[in-house]
């Protein structure tokens, strides 16, 4: 696809655009910025040879090298302690997690080393580390949680959370070039089911720190992330096509830093708000930005706060039990209606 612009000169500068899934988004960003800046470099488990575990790394082995391309040992604490290591070196690595709940045994490293080195030293671990999140693809309770608000309360970290291919893009590349520790949550169900025509010849680069307004409204604030933006939008469509309201959807992108003013002036607008996660509701973000609307914006709010999230348990194998478990367009749109009608 091309759309074709002329200059004021007369002469026509063209835009070329290709259709890229939330998948071939990490991995243009990855691969650009390891061809601008020769600090950039991946490792993990199996990300050489074999791609890694979705084959998102395929081709970086042959393209960039042994040196830049670096399987590791099975040893999640191991491979984030050599990343702090070199990261103190001027280097940037990017980890990869094959499937992010394998970042638990990295924990001690992550909180108390790259979190906090900063702090203590006045020097920062510039690192990223990547990997597949969430439910939906019946993977079981070891390979499908969304483990962000473990991260939640230490101070020194980054966490991201795109919800389009373009996102998943200009914030990795953001993420990249952040002089501090970034966790970067791909959700994996979004990996190949996600597409959008991005232009191969300009630079996409999208800020830390800012939440994107998905859908406009006047009438309820859907509060969200993820793979969650896209069930959100589907229910916000069928309440304005058999309701007439009108949702407004923000996706947060970042989550730390989380930008509060953004949610919080679209609830002054609209009066009522609803916090949609995946993640278990006891402990979940949603908690958080209740406590904030509750400080900044209680006088505006025509309603009660709800929260649609997951349940309080493992995530189940069984795929009719994983749907009950996971928060689905019809929670949404039960829990928006009952707001509108409050």
């Amino acid at each position: 696809m091309t759309i074709e612009t002329r200059e004021a000169s007369g002469q026509d500068t063209r835009s070329h655009f290709k259709e890229t899934t939330y998948l071939e988004a990490i991995r243009e960003a990855m691969w650009e910025e390891m061809k601008t800046d020769p600090a950039v470099f991946i490792m993990g488990e199996d990300v050489g040879a074999y791609g890694g575990a979705f084959k998102v790394t395929e081709g970086f082995l042959d393209e960039f090298g042994s040196s830049r391309v670096i399987d590791t040992p099975i040893s999640e604490a191991a491979i984030v302690g050599a990343a702090i290591g070199v990261a103190h070196m001027g280097f940037k690595p990017i980890v990869e997690m094959q499937f992010i709940d394998f970042i638990a045994p990295a924990f001690d490293m992550i909180v108390n080393f790259a979190a906090k080195v900063r702090y203590r030293t006045g020097v920062g671990a510039s690192l990223v580390i990547r990997g597949p999140c969430g439910g939906g693809a019946h993977s079981g309770p070891f390979h499908s949680q969304n483990v962000e608000s473990y991260f939640a309360n230490v101070a020194g970290l980054k966490m991201v959370a795109p919800a389009t291919a373009r996102d998943a893009k200009g914030l990795l590349r953001a993420a990249i070039r952040d002089p501090d520790p970034v966790l970067y949550f791909e959700h994996k169900f979004l990996y190949r089911r996600v597409k959008e025509m991005l232009p191969t010849d300009e630079e996409i680069l999208v800020p830390l720190g800012v939440a994107r307004t998905h859908r406009t409204g006047s009438d309820l604030t859907i509060v969200t992330y993820g793979a969650m933006v896209h069930k959100a939008a589907d229910a916000a469509e069928r309440i304005a096509e058999e309701d007439g309201a009108q949702i407004e959807i923000l996706d947060l992108r970042t989550l730390r830093p989380l930008d509060s003013e953004a949610i919080i002036q679209s609830v002054r607008r609209t009066g009522r708000v609803l916090i949609v996660h995946e993640a278990p509701r006891f402990g979940g973000f949603a908690g958080e930005i209740t406590a904030q609307l509750c400080e900044e914006a209680f006088e505006f709010l025509d309603a009660p706060i709800r929260r649609v999230t997951a349940l309080d348990t493992p995530i189940p194998y069984s795929p009719p039990l994983e749907d009950y478990y996971l928060p689905q367009t019809d929670d949404i749109v039960k829990a928006s209606r009952w707001l509108l009608a409050y």
